[in-house]
């Protein structure tokens, strides 16, 4: 489910997914102890700091570290495609 933010100069959405429990709870204890100065860190900032070093990785060691190329079609639910 994909919804755009309200009132944000940087376009954003609004993603449901699901996390390890142990992983979501850390994180949330993360942005509780960095929200004040001078980190000011939120779960959101958190969660695109990570996406975006994650994928700096992934291309850097599946991709040549290129951009993937755009997608053809929407994600499909369900299990992971098997190796």
């Amino acid at each position: 489910m994909l919804q755009p933010a309200q009132n944000s100069s940087i376009s954003k959405v609004r993603a449901t997914l699901y996390l390890s429990a142990d992983l979501l709870d850390e994180a949330r204890n993360a942005a509780v102890h960095l929200a004040g100065f001078p980190a000011r860190l939120t779960l959101a900032k958190l969660a695109d700091n990570a996406l975006r070093a994650e994928l700096q990785r992934l291309k850097a060691q599946y991709n040549h570290g290129q951009n993937f190329p755009p997608r053809d079609a929407e994600l499909q639910g369900g299990r992971p495609i098997a190796a």
